[in-house]
């Protein structure tokens, strides 16, 4: 089975939306699971995850309900106020949709690099656990630090890095990057997803090989047991459309054998968020 390990729908606000600038022009609409299905079956994909892209309950609460329309929506992954005082209220709320898979914070848009270890946010992770929740790590490359010391306090919390920490593959720069991903795979909690690489590019010019020398870091170091292959539609539609970006995955793991290659495109989403 191909999943898509990483999407997003929105009925589009441009308040609450305001992240997504004029020159994302093309991203400034509604994307709905009617706008996604015709995408994934015509590039031979069995089913997604739906990621939150807005910080809301709200938004949680949107995705569970498409989810519960469209079967090719395997999970959720919500968001909740992880530094509340009491998060296992919400926590016990949400765990009752069996569709509802994890939960992810925009680290990376918080000022403080070292967001990650407030220690109410901590709290709020530690008690993911007992409702058998993924975490979802959103972060910029200056936030590996901090995340390497975040996955050291939670051992047997499963974890996944978002978009390969996004490295700046436009100026590509990989020492600083390459040196905390290589720390953070030492932790077999953690896994990564082969995705969001190409508007982390230059948008009109990339190239398939500006991605390798990233792409051969996250292989060498996770294995293709904790690599998942994600599209980030519809934001990847600033770069690429759904096939070329799945193409980079495809071509990139061409050489793997057909095992190793079925994992990352869509085994390994099935085990890490408990797909069925």
């Amino acid at each position: 089975m191909i999943i898509d390990s990483h999407q997003h729908f929105w009925n589009f606000d441009p308040v609450r939306d305001a992240w997504i600038t004029e020159e994302m022009q093309v991203i400034r609409r509604d994307f709905l699971p009617v706008d996604l299905a015709p995408v994934l079956k015509a590039n031979g994909v069995d089913g997604c995850v739906a990621v939150q892209a807005d910080q809301s309950e709200v938004e949680t609460t949107f995705l569970l309900q498409l989810a519960a329309k469209n079967a090719f929506i395997k999970g959720v992954v919500g968001w909740i106020d992880l530094r509340a005082a009491n998060p296992e209220d919400r926590l016990a709320h949400f765990s009752q949709f069996p569709l509802l898979k994890g939960f992810r914070h925009i680290v990376q848009g918080e000022a403080d690099d070292r967001f990650l270890l407030r220690e109410d946010f901590c709290r709020g992770i530690a008690a993911l656990r007992t409702y058998d929740l993924t975490y979802d790590i959103l972060i910029y490359p200056k936030q590996l630090p901090a995340a390497v010391e975040f996955v050291q306090r939670f051992p047997e919390q499963r974890m996944v890095v978002d978009h390969i920490a996004k490295p700046y593959i436009k100026t590509g720069d990989i020492a600083g990057w390459e040196q905390h991903m290589r720390a953070l795979s030492h932790y077999p909690n953690v896994w990564c997803k082969l995705s969001g690489m190409v508007t982390e590019a230059d948008w009109k010019n990339w190239k398939q090989p500006d991605f390798t020398p990233y792409l051969d870091v996250v292989l060498e170091v996770f294995g293709s047991d904790r690599l998942m292959f994600g599209s980030d539609w519809p934001v990847c539609l600033l770069a690429a459309d759904y096939p070329v970006m799945k193409k980079i995955v495809t071509d990139y793991i061409s050489h793997l054998s057909a095992t190793e290659q079925a994992k990352i495109m869509g085994g390994n989403a099935v085990k890490f968020y408990k797909l069925t």
